[in-house]
């Protein structure tokens, strides 16, 4: 049940060793991995489990949950708005949301939000699964217009893990007139033609893979060590979590019905129903991939290009970095809602963009070395950046000779 299926090009054989090593060592139960290169789907590749207990194979179609890879594709619909003169990234906030211009945030640029600088990691009081309804948004977005940063907006970064989400549905929703859901679907799954859905139609929920949380040996092993190890961005950032005041605890105490303990919560059909912009996106390595590949160029030429390649200036530049972001604990930068990481993760390219999800999801796009990749598991690592990405993404470089 372990075979690797789909195709790759000799010249990324690289790739399927790492990946079918992975499955052969019990490192992955099931996941698929995908690579588009000179307008061509070099990488498609499946294999594993989709779900352990009924013993159903990961096929060609099967999809599932993103988590903060998701928020790749959010930042994908806010770059074709300002591809068409509908978004303007330098604008303050309050242009699309006078609401929001109050308790310190009334300069705030839509750059500056959507980049996580503005201090809105989270919300002081206790929200829950039921506040995310469609018929609670009006009195959700009060609760953010009104929320104060925790430091003065623009002078420091800090990943906003869920509420970049909650101020992104709402920011779209304002400017576009439509939710984020909608828009893809629309300008993006359905032109490329990809298994992807932000709000999955019940019709596909035979599809989706079943998530497998780290073990409790799998979590002690792992984290264990780095929570000793001060050096290490887990091990900071585990301490910081002890920390009952600290910016990591605001950024991901709620909805404790959603957190990182209580992963199963995403195999309901009430999770995966709703546009949760931070976190529950649905898709394959293909999709991402593609949708990554349309946006640089890289994508098979039948596609349409998503934005003009001018409009790549702003994911390709670092519109913000930090040695150790507030949250995180480790080197990265965001460029208008895209992840800017360190070059020796992902790629070398300073240019190189996308977005990590936890688990190990990952959507990437390099631009000077002409690739997209996607990468979608449904067995979880506890690790901040999961050691199965980056030995796919390191595959990748190599087979393009890049280190």
């Amino acid at each position: 049940m372990k075979d690797v299926h789909g195709y790759c090009d000799p010249r990324f054989d690289r790739v399927r060793e790492v990946f079918a090593e992975s499955l052969a060592k019990g490192r992955e139960i099931g996941a698929s991995v995908a690579v588009c290169y000179g307008g061509e789907r070099v990488v498609d590749l499946w294999g594993g489990l989709a779900d352990r207990k009924r013993g159903l194979a990961w096929a060609e179609d099967t999809v599932a949950i993103l988590f903060s890879s998701t928020k790749g594709l959010v930042a994908t619909c806010f770059l074709m708005l300002a591809d068409r003169g509908r978004l303007d990234y330098d604008a303050p906030v309050a242009r699309y949301w006078p609401e929001f211009a109050q308790n310190g945030k009334e300069r705030v640029t839509v750059r500056e939000l959507l980049s996580h600088r503005v201090g809105l990691v989270g919300l002081d009081d206790a929200w829950v699964f039921e506040d995310l309804e469609p018929a609670a948004r009006p009195a959700l977005a009060a609760r953010l217009a009104a929320a104060t940063p925790r430091w003065e907006p623009g002078t420091d970064q800090g990943y906003h893990g869920v509420t970049f989400g909650l101020y992104a549905a709402e920011l779209f929703l304002r400017v576009a007139g439509e939710t984020l859901g909608a828009f893809f679907e629309r300008e993006v799954r359905a032109p490329l033609g990809v298994d992807a859905w932000l709000g999955l139609p019940e019709a596909v929920e035979p599809r989706v893979a079943r998530l497998y949380p780290a073990g409790t040996w799998d979590r002690v092993s792992k984290l264990g060590p780095m929570l000793l190890r001060r050096k290490t961005a887990e091990g900071k950032t585990l301490r910081a979590i002890l920390k009952g005041d600290s910016d990591t605890v605001h950024a991901f105490k709620h909805p404790a019905d959603l957190g990182p303990r209580t992963i199963s919560a995403f195999d309901t059909r009430r999770a995966r129903a709703l546009e949760l912009p931070w976190v529950n996106a649905v898709a394959n390595a293909r999709a991402v991939a593609t949708v990554y590949g349309a946006l640089i160029g890289a994508a098979p030429p039948d596609l349409p290009r998503l934005v003009r390649p001018e409009t790549l200036a702003w994911p390709m530049a670092r519109q913000s970095w930090t040695e150790r972001d507030r949250v995180l604990h480790k080197p990265m930068g965001f460029s208008v809602g895209f992840v800017k990481d360190e070059p020796h993760l992902f790629s070398p390219s300073v240019e190189a963009f996308g977005h990590p999800g936890a688990g190990g999801c990952l959507g990437w796009a390099d631009p000077v070395l002409g690739f997209s990749m996607g990468y979608v598991m449904n067995r979880m690592d506890p690790r901040i950046r999961s050691p199965r990405a980056l030995a796919l993404a390191r595959a990748v470089r190599e087979s393009l000779g890049a280190r």
